[in-house]
């Protein structure tokens, strides 16, 4: 029983902080914690309909945050917009990309890391150019190969930032999980 109300108090420490990282002003270009707490919730939490609630939790707090901030005039970053919905959607999946990774071999999650951040990349931006996103002239993107091109373009230093950022928060993530269970947490020989 303790041990679970353990878990739970770190998950919940973990979403915090996460969220609040999230919103931190200045941090380079799609480097946030949310694509390593997916993976690293699908591959170490038991129950996979809870493992969803972790990397969602935090986006939800976070959005609060941008929100809340916005109002305030402190951010120019909406917290809520439209078509939010579907990041979610994504991180969902992403947590799915978790299921799959052993928590204890390096290989598979890096191999997740790199899967995970990629999957956002590819369908967040494909869903940005057929939804009718702007450019960075504010302009919609075209609704041909090249627009669909420009629009990944654009996308590339997000794509840079998320991998250094998954790569980075799923060594501390998993790396720290690892430890505790060896360290720890390990079992006590009777």
């Amino acid at each position: 029983m303790k041990q679970n109300k353990t878990n739970i108090i770190v998950f919940i420490i973990l979403i915090v902080i996460g969220a609040l990282y999230r919103v931190w002003d200045n941090r380079p270009l799609g480097f946030a914690p949310q694509i390593a707490m997916a993976l690293f919730a699908g591959s170490v939490i038991k129950d996979k309909k809870i493992a969803f609630l972790f990397p969602l939790l935090s986006m939800l707090f976070s959005d609060a945050l941008y929100q809340l901030l916005y109002t305030q005039g402190l951010t120019s970053i909406a917290g809520f917009y439209k078509g939010q919905w579907v990041n979610y959607i994504l991180f969902a999946c992403i947590t799915i990309i978790g299921f799959k990774i052993n928590a204890a071999k390096a290989g598979q999650i890096f191999a997740g890391s790199v899967a995970g951040v990629l999957f956002f990349f590819i369908v967040s931006n494909f869903l940005d150019w057929i939804g009718g996103g702007l450019d960075l002239n504010n302009q919609p993107y075209p609704k041909n190969f090249d627009g669909l091109m420009t629009c990944y373009a654009a996308g590339l230093p997000f794509l840079k930032g998320s991998l250094i950022a998954t790569f980075v928060f799923n060594a501390v993530l998993f790396g720290g999980y690892n430890f505790a269970g060896r360290w720890v947490l390990k079992p006590v020989k009777q």
